[in-house]
């Protein structure tokens, strides 16, 4: 009776543990090569990010991402994960005071962090409300910068799924690219 049961576990284990895995990942490198990957971003044969997590930009000149919910450095995929605070959470609304900081009319994503603390995009409106400081920080005119945000606005997924969005890292990487 041992040995069936030992087959099974050894077959099983091979099946779901090895096969399926490199299945999948053979058909996603066919189908989906860029994703697969990484969603890497390259400069020439340099890799300066991914297109799936956020980097910290800081500095009147860049534009920045939502607020990090990472502990230990901002934006450290090593330390990602939710922060638990609920909506009732004292701590969840000193948080969000202290990133409004006085300020009027600032979009939600401005104050407030993803679930992973790692998301790579932020709304439209976040980056429209970023346009005068950096136009001003980089001695470029205001509608310049603000047609760039528009050329970089990414729709719904399918059309349907999602919320337009802005991802930071390709347009920090556009408006270096401005001369």
């Amino acid at each position: 009776m041992l040995r069936p049961l030992l087959s099974l576990l050894l077959g099983f284990t091979l099946l779901l543990g090895v096969v399926v895995p490199l299945g999948v990942t053979a058909l996603a490198s066919l189908t989906m090569p860029e994703r697969a990957g990484g969603s890497l971003i390259r400069q020439g044969d340099r890799v300066i990010g991914s297109a799936l997590i956020g980097q910290n930009f800081e500095g009147d000149r860049w534009f920045h991402g939502r607020p990090s919910a990472t502990s230990a450095a901002p934006y450290d995929a090593a330390s990602s994960a939710a922060s638990q605070l609920g909506p009732t959470s004292a701590a969840l609304l000193a948080a969000v005071n202290e990133r409004l900081a006085g300020a009027r009319n600032v979009p939600a994503d401005a104050a407030t962090a993803s679930g992973s603390g790692l998301d790579p995009h932020i709304s439209p409106e976040n980056a429209a409300a970023q346009v005068a400081r950096v136009a001003q920080a980089r001695g470029l005119p205001t509608p310049r910068i603000a047609a760039l945000v528009e050329q970089h606005v990414e729709g719904r997924e399918l059309g349907l799924l999602g919320e337009p969005r802005v991802s930071v890292l390709r347009l920090n990487l556009a408006l270096d690219a401005l001369r």
